[in-house]
């Protein structure tokens, strides 16, 4: 398993920097949310700036491996609107920010954008559902992988649970499509236990990504919620993908947060078996 960090938590640091911390601190690359590239329009990034980032990544020695928070840039984006204008928009926005990650190097993208998904009438839902369809067709052209989200129903009302998620990858039927694991969504949301939860998911294939955050929105180890049996389950389960670092709460600051988190998973991860 590799471990990259979200650059939303040094996204006030250059773009440059953010690969240079992120390699010097032990990470394996960094999962880019969009609007830390330009607040208004990232998925319209032109090609000299898209090269000018992945060869920033380069230089470090590090690389782009994943985008998320697809949906917060530009404003009012929705994939369960029945708005017509709307709902062109996001799908045009969707399509494009594939086709950035592409451009980037990297091979993966997290739909989470709880604010996009909210389910509030008839049709929402399949409206959602058919938006994901389209993005996995996208990611297939780029030969990409789109992974849904499941969140908290403290966060949305729309695919909530790994079940439900899974249920519409199976549903939908596209290699390009498949779900992941955000720890603290799952800790605050789901039934059973995380590692519960992996051991049930991780050998049907369908969790292509993990995001590792304590359920006090800080990074790992900054919280009660302990790692180590995460980490296990993710190793018996013989997972080799990119598990990424998502605090939402910086403390004391961005930096010293990141790097509080790579230190203590690195330590686990020396752990014996």
């Amino acid at each position: 398993m590799r471990i990259s960090l979200c650059n939303e938590v040094v996204r006030d640091m250059p773009f440059a920097a953010q690969c240079d911390l992120a390699a010097a601190l032990g990470y394996d690359g960094l999962e880019v949310a969009p609007f830390t590239l330009d607040a208004e329009a990232p998925h319209l990034l032109p090609a000299s700036r898209r090269a000018e980032l992945r060869r920033a990544a380069s230089d470090a020695g590090t690389t782009i491996t994943s985008l998320h928070w697809l949906l917060v840039a530009p404003a009012g984006l929705s994939i369960t609107t029945a708005d017509s204008a709307t709902r062109a928009r996001t799908l045009d926005v969707m399509e494009r920010l594939v086709a950035l990650a592409a451009d980037l190097g990297a091979t993966l993208l997290v739909h989470g954008s709880p604010g996009a998904r909210r389910v509030a009438g008839e049709g929402d839902a399949a409206r959602a559902d058919d938006a994901i369809a389209r993005a996995g067709d996208w990611a297939a052209q780029h030969r990409v992988t789109y992974c849904l989200e499941p969140l908290d129903a403290g966060q949305t009302n729309w695919c909530t649970t790994v079940a439900e998620a899974a249920a519409i990858v199976n549903r939908i039927g596209n290699p390009a499509l498949r779900t992941m694991l955000d720890t603290c969504s799952a800790g605050n949301g789901e039934a059973e236990s995380v590692p519960a939860l992996l051991d049930h998911w991780m050998p049907t294939g369908l969790i292509a990504h993990i995001h590792l955050n304590d359920r006090n929105k800080r990074g790992p180890g900054q919280g009660a919620d302990r790692f180590g049996p995460v980490l296990q389950a993710l190793r018996a389960t013989g997972y080799a993908g990119f598990a990424a670092v998502e605090p939402f709460d910086y403390i004391p600051d961005g930096p010293t947060s990141a790097a509080r988190a790579i230190g203590y998973l690195r330590a686990l991860q020396e752990q014996p078996a």
